[in-house]
Parts: structure tokens; sequence; C-alpha cells
């Protein structure tokens, strides 16, 4: 399948790149409160436990106040002793206070990310072939784990502590001028000092932490590809091992260039934090310390006003850093929403109703028999470059052939398939065939014109009920690092050994898992590495037996395996496949001589249809191929014999 044409997810799109120069979207923190929302119970008790820690907070300087002005002074022991044992059990009320917070904390916190997670997750798995294509694993991997980790920062640390310092800020600075409010005038004064470092460098911190997470996530993406067996085996072919150490160390070289960067702005900022804090306490000091000389002011209170200044400016660092670590937490937020918002182009109607037939309506038990497949007058392009934006993958004027620059593959196509009839599609590479195939299980969907399962458009019925009714088997073979029993499994989790076991004789691949030392419980390595083309191609057929469809794809399904492990799995699939409906794409022409109806499609157009006979007698281009392909063979017969 070509995707010369297909959406593209560059430029305004799904790339690390374009996304780098992007700032932060509007809207951004109400769509972050309405995720919360579900947790406000746990957030009330959040701000309650806040709201005591800033009165405990308040309180302790107070404390110390009347214990140097009412008992260390007067020398009143008992009061030294009452307000001893007072701050310890403020001491325990603030432990337990704390541990509230951090569980409040901790349970919204893990259940955002959960949430946005398994969001995202349902999101890209109903993006088209097309996304995957374009986007690199890697990067996308860095949206699902690091980004929405990041996430989690907002309510474990930020939240709590934006709570908890403001509140505290308010009481602070009530005591504060209770106490003497001249001394707070002089404080409050400087505050405006702290806030200005924190706007300019929370701005250069946002860029810097966005072009980071693009780093990260390129970097991300090289170690996926080059750590699997494929790339592995491709880069000790064709001897890159150095070129890749290279490449690998610019990209690194880039990653630390930043975060140092980053680091650098941060510790700059609690710098000018500190020799303000610094000049402050200087200045109350002195202030305060003219007052207890003049005596307007006790030496209790200076104690506690400075104890006080501290709680007063902490918060204020608190807030004023937040406003850092907030700017650089929404770039998180914008990043996991950037993928939520992602539309796919195929997607299931609100009123989408069940297939009448599929293995879904009739029951996972029920005998599959085949259903009519139509396609009547289908048209089909893939998206071009232009027509797929960030905010929505959803294509416009994807059906208007006026439009946009894709070049068509199907052009105004027409066929039927009887049901439990079985329909070869042959023709030249790159004619269409794989991607009407693509069709019946909507990967895509038609751009003009429907495709029809049972009389049912396949836009009108839902996705689960037409996936159950088209079992496919393509040329690549997927395999997921499990066991083979797992990955049959994948097809019907139900499925007994009994019926493992007499599926996989079937395709003629028991022999072999049988004789492996742990059988089907042996893990097939990365993609399927430790087997064969051959063996994975055969489990792909396992898979399809177990799932039993009404309608069958075969794409190639045969094209790893020798002639003679071929005429075997056919005659296997003739058994197996009785009274279905079957798409079949062949290579060699010689297998699907028995076919009901032969399509010869060229450049997106049936050029020919009609049996294997009636094809040949036409004299055209299915003759064409086909004694070529018969010259090909019997010469490579040939030359066999004489080695």
């Amino acid at each position: 399948m070509a995707l010369i044409g297909g959406p593209s997810i560059t430029g305004n799109s799904f790339t690390e790149g374009g996304m780098s120069r992007q700032k932060v979207k509007p809207g951004t923190l109400r769509r972050i409160l309405a995720h919360a929302a579900p947790y406000r119970g746990k957030l009330a008790v959040l701000v309650l436990a806040s709201l005591a820690r800033g009165a405990i907070t308040a309180a302790s300087p107070l404390m110390l106040k009347f214990m140097i002005d009412d008992g260390i002074l007067p020398k009143r022991r008992e009061v030294v002793v009452m307000l001893a044992f007072g701050i310890v059990l403020l001491a325990l009320i603030e432990s337990f206070v704390l541990y509230v917070e951090a569980r409040c904390s901790g349970r919204i916190g893990e259940g955002l990310v959960y949430d946005l997670r398994t969001e995202v997750f349902e999101n890209v798995q109903r993006q088209p072939l097309a996304f995957f294509s374009r986007v690199q694993t890697g990067a996308l991997v860095s949206r699902l784990n690091t980004d929405i980790v990041g996430t989690r920062q907002a309510i474990t640390s930020l939240l709590t502590q934006a709570v908890s310092a403001l509140l505290t800020l308010v009481i602070v600075v009530g005591t504060m001028i209770y106490l003497s409010w001249e001394i707070t005038l002089v404080a409050l004064a400087m505050v405006p000092l702290f806030l200005f470092p924190a706007r300019i460098i929370g701005r250069k911190l946002q860029r810097i932490t966005r072009e980071r997470m693009n780093l990260d996530g390129e970097m991300g993406s090289m170690m996926n590809e080059r750590f699997n067996v494929s790339g592995a085996e491709l880069i000790k072919l064709y001897g890159r091992p150095a070129a890749e150490s290279v490449l690998f160390q610019e990209k690194a070289g880039r990653v630390r260039d930043i975060t140092a960067l980053n680091v650098v702005h941060g510790r700059l900022f609690f710098i000018v934090v500190t020799v303000l804090t610094s000049m402050t306490t200087a200045i109350v000091y002195g202030f305060g310390g003219t007052m207890v000389i003049a005596g307007t002011l006790q030496i209790g209170t200076l104690v506690a006003m400075v104890a006080l200044l501290f709680r007063m400016y902490g918060p204020i660092n608190q807030l004023a850093g937040l406003q850092i670590q907030v700017l650089t937490v929404l770039v998180s937020f914008d990043r996991v929403f950037e993928v939520l918002d992602l539309k796919p182009i195929v997607d299931e109607k609100s009123d989408a109703h069940e297939l009448p037939g599929s293995r879904t309506n009739s029951g996972s038990g029920a005998e599959a028999r085949g259903l009519d497949v139509e396609f009547d007058h289908v048209s089909f392009r893939y998206p071009a470059a232009d027509e797929v934006s960030l905010a929505s993958l959803e294509p416009t004027g994807l059906r208007d052939k006026d439009r946009g620059d894709g070049s068509w593959v199907l052009k105004e196509l027409s066929f039927a398939a009887s049901a439990g009839t079985l329909t070869a599609l042959v023709g030249p590479s790159g004619a269409g065939k794989t991607t009407i195939t693509q069709l019946v299980p909507r990967l895509y969907d038609a751009t003009s014109g429907s495709v029809r399962v049972g009389g049912h458009d396949v836009r009108d019925v839902t996705l689960q009920s037409l996936s159950d009714t088209v079992g496919v088997v393509s040329q690549e073979t997927h395999m997921f690092h499990d066991t083979i029993r797992a990955n049959l499994l994948y097809a019907r989790p139900e499925a007994t050994e009994g019926q493992l076991i007499e599926a996989c004789e079937a395709a003629l691949i028991w022999d072999t898992i049988a004789a492996l030392p742990n059988g089907l419980d042996t893990v097939v390595g990365d993609r399927g590495y430790r087997l064969s083309g051959g063996e994975k191609q055969r489990i792909a057929l396992v898979r399809l037996l177990l799932k039993s469809p009404p309608i069958v794809v075969l794409d190639e399904a045969t094209a790893h395996l020798d002639s003679n492990s071929e005429a075997l799995i056919q005659r296997a699939l003739k058994s197996a496949l009785a009274g279905r409906t079957s798409l079949v794409i062949a290579h060699r022409l010689s297998t699907i001589r028995e076919a009901d109806q032969i399509l010869v499609v060229e450049a997106g157009r049936i050029r020919e249809r009609g049996t294997h006979k009636e094809l040949l007698a036409q004299g055209g281009l299915y003759a064409s191929l086909y004694q070529k392909q018969f010259a090909e063979e019997a010469t490579a017969t040939g030359v066999k014999r004489l080695a």
C-alpha cells in the first residue's frame, strides 16, 4: 500500500518540531479543572488541611512571642513550660495535617494521571493507519509517559503548594498586621521585587521546557527504532554502528545542553530570591530593632515578626516559583491535550447498529456464514498534506474530488462478491488491490461511493461488529513479544487448548510448535523474530481459523511459503473457509485458478473480470500476466533441475 498521498502529520500537525514553536493554547487551564472535577471531594479535604496548616504556621511564632514576653522576661516558669508543650502539640498536629495533604494529593494526582493516560491510549487506538505511518513511535510514547507523568506535579505538588501557600500567606499577614502594622508594611513593600524575576524567568523556562520535551521525544524515538531486532539487524548489515553512535551523541548532546540551560535558569531564580530575602530580613531587623530601643515594640514581638517574616516570604517564594512551575506544567498538559484533540478520520456514528450476521450479533459460538461484499462506484484517495491539521485530523473536502492534491488510488470502482464465494484480486504492484481490501474492514473510508457488507454500508454499522465479521491475513504478520499461545488467543480469548491445537494442525504449524521445548508457551521474541517468515504467516492463518469470520481477506498471505507448503495451505484453507466470503490478493496466479471470479485491477480501476478460463480466453492483461509468470516458473524449475 502506497502512502505517498497519505495524510500528513507535519507542519501544523503532529510533529515534534512543529509543536516546539507553539505557545500554550488558551483554555488549557479550564480543561485541567474539568479533568480535576471528579476529585472535588478530595480537593475540599486538601483545602481544609491546607487551611489548618496555615493556622499552625502563624500560631507557632505567636506562641514564641508569648513565651519571651510573658514567660522568659517576667521569669514565669509555668508559662514557659505550658507554651513549650503547646509548641510540641502543634508539631504533632501539623504532622497529621501533612499526612492528610500527602494522601489526598497523591490520590488526586495518580487518579488524574490514570484518567489522562487511558484517554490518550484510547484516542490513539482510534486513529487511522496513516497516523501511525507518519508519527514517530518514541514521540508518541513520550506523550503517554513523560508528559502525562509531568501533569501529576500539577496536583501532587503545585496544587498542594498553591493552596497551602495562599492560605498561609493570608493568615500570616493578618497576624503580622495584628502585631505590628508598621513592620508589615515595610515587608510587603518588598513583595513586587519577588514577582518580577519569576515572570521573566518563567517565560524563558516555558520555552526551554517545551524544547527539552521535544528533544527527549526525538531521542526516545531513535532508541525505540534502534533497540528492536529489525533495527539492530539493519545497522549491523550496513556497518553503521559508529555512525549511529555519532548521531545519538548529537541528539543526547542537544538534550544535555537544553537541560543544563533549564537548570541554570531555575537556579537563577532562587539565587535572586535568596538575595532579596536576606535584604528584607536585614531591613526588618534594623527597623524593628530601633522600635525596640525606642520602647514602642517588645523584643518578643520583634522575634515573632522575624519568624513570621520567614513564614510570609516562604509562601511568597512558593507562589513566585509556582508561576514558573505552572507555566512548565501547562506545557505538559498542552501536549497531552494535543493528542486528545486528534479526531479520527474513521469513526463510529452515534446511531451505528450491529451488522446482522456478524459474530458479535450472533454470539461468539455461532457458526460463521459468508456475507455479500459490494463496492458501489467507490473512489478513494489519501488526504493530502494540507487537509490534516493538528487540532483535528478530520480531512476537509475529503469527499470532494475538486479539492486537495492527493492522487486517486481507486476510481469509480464497482464489483460484488456474493456470499460464500472466492474473489481474487490481481494486477501490477500499486494498482490499488490492498486499498480495496482495507476499505472492507474500514481501515479507511471511501472518499466517494459506498462499501456494503451484507447489504449494509460499513459506515452505518459498529466498528466492533464489522471487525468481528472481517478476518485479515496480510503479507507482513505482526506478533507481540509474548508466547505463541498469547498471540493465538488474541484472535479468540476463550479458545480451549483443543481448539488451539486443531487450528494449528489445520494451518500445518502444529508439528513445528510441538517440537519446541515450551510448545505453545514459547516466547516468540520482538515482532516474532524467533520465527521464520513462513512460520509467522502460518501463525497468522491459525489466528484467522480461530476467529472464524464470515468474510476473509488474504493479502498475499502465502507469499513467504515455498510451493509445497503453499499448496498444502491452499488445500487447508479451501476446507476451512468453505461457506465464507473470501477476498484474496494473489501473487502466484496458479493458486487462484478455482476462484469464482477474478478481478484484474490496474491504476485503480477494474480492467477485466471473470473466471480463470474466461480471462485466459480473452487474451488481455490477465492472460499476459499469467503467461509471463508461467514462463518464469518454468525457467526457474528448469534451472533447479539442472542444478
